[in-house]
């Protein structure tokens, strides 16, 4: 910035503009790019689940669908129902992405490289996403349609009684780490398995399961979407958006599974930690965040196509009754495990290590299911 000044005599203020605008610019191509490659590998890896092909037409192997279906939305005529609140219905749509756009202020891309880090970079990340909830509001009350407001509603609801958990779900790493910044929750964890966060002992793994599992929630991912049944909703709070505006939502959607898996992977997953011979390379630690982002976004991909969705009482009763009561759970138990272990890095160490054993062992287990499900399904299909 101070070069722009120097070199060709550009105001402060408007260099500062100069360049907050051209990271804003990189930043939300990025998202729609994420956003558009997330939705074919989705209709692929469920056609794969559903034993068929999926899209396979626009381009090699389908690779340019995505962006036939962008070009399809831009193209599309914008309507405004009548009675409709037009100034709200349309900054609606805006509010929702901007929740998911401002995460990426603190959100890493590998060991120490966080675009502002920030000390209180968690509490950050909890208030920010809250403008997601006014835009699902906002869009079902400015819509004049009662399945619309409905949907609203719900998403308020949800999103409301799964933000507790979530950020109780937080709370053990920050025990761990004594920090709130995503740079200090990285540097707590070692590059193996068992020096992860999400690893260190039984009661940080609660507290995975329970981030992961409410994150999912507020991000409406099945089975947790709600605000937009369709078979009771048609598409919930977003019923009457049609061309740039559906697509704005749908893009803040799937960027939001970006900052699911991109969070869960920092704060609980190692980040991009490597050995300390590696270390010092950032192109390795990059690629190391990378892929363990990717497949955190495939487990939710996974997800939505493995499990049937919830009815909104059972939702409700898995915040409050289950996750809530497990998240208070963890979080005692890490505080009083803290205190125990405090000047015993080898205890910290072994609890680990049988930690991540245990899950080994059950990760086996589920593989092992997995294989023989898929020769029982195998003959069955032979022997018809």
């Amino acid at each position: 910035m101070e070069q722009l000044i120097i070199d060709f005599g550009i105001p402060a203020e408007f260099a500062k503009f100069i360049v907050m605008f051209i990271l804003a610019f990189a930043l939300i191509n990025f998202m729609a790019v994420i956003s558009g490659l997330l939705t074919l590998a989705e209709r692929r890896i469920a056609g794969r689940m559903q034993s068929r092909i999926g899209p396979n037409r626009v381009g090699p192997q389908g690779l340019l669908q995505w962006i036939a279906d962008a070009v399809k939305l831009l193209l599309k005529e914008d309507i405004i129902p009548d009675g409709a609140d037009r100034l709200l219905f349309k900054i609606a749509p805006f509010l929702g992405v901007m929740g998911v756009f401002g995460t990426f202020v603190v959100l890493p891309w590998g060991s120490g490289l966080v675009p502002f880090d920030l000390n209180i970079g968690l509490l950050y990340l909890i208030s920010i996403t809250a403008l997601v909830v006014i835009g699902m509001l906002m869009a079902g009350w400015a819509s004049n349609n009662k399945w619309s407001l409905l949907g609203g509603m719900r998403s308020a609801a949800q999103v409301v009684s799964y933000e507790i958990p979530v950020a109780m779900g937080l709370l053990p790493p920050i025990l761990i780490a004594g920090s709130l910044s995503m740079s200090g929750l990285m540097a707590a964890q070692g590059w193996a398995p068992w020096d992860w966060i999400a690893f260190q002992n039984p009661f940080s793994l609660l507290a995975f399961f329970v981030f992961f599992i409410g994150s999912l929630a507020e991000g409406n991912r099945t089975p947790f979407d709600l605000p937009e049944a369709e078979a009771e909703l048609v598409a919930g709070y977003f019923t009457e958006y049609s061309g740039f505006r559906f697509a704005i939502f749908s893009m803040a959607e799937f960027a939001n599974i970006w900052v699911i898996a991109a969070l869960t992977t920092a704060v609980f997953l190692g980040g991009g930690n490597l050995p300390d011979i590696f270390a010092s390379n950032t192109a390795l630690t990059v690629i190391v965040f990378l892929a363990k982002t990717f497949s955190i976004m495939f487990v939710v991909i996974w997800i939505r196509w493995t499990l049937p969705r919830f009815r909104i009482d059972q939702m409700m009763e898995l915040s409050w009754k289950y996750l809530l009561p497990t998240a208070f759970i963890a979080f005692f138990g890490q505080a009083i495990l803290t205190m125990l272990t405090w000047d015993s890095p080898l205890a910290t160490k072994i609890i680990g290590i049988l930690t991540f054993a245990t899950m080994v062992v059950v990760f086996l287990q589920f593989c092992r299911r997995v294989i023989v499900n898929r020769r029982e399904q195998a003959t069955t299909v032979r022997t018809r």
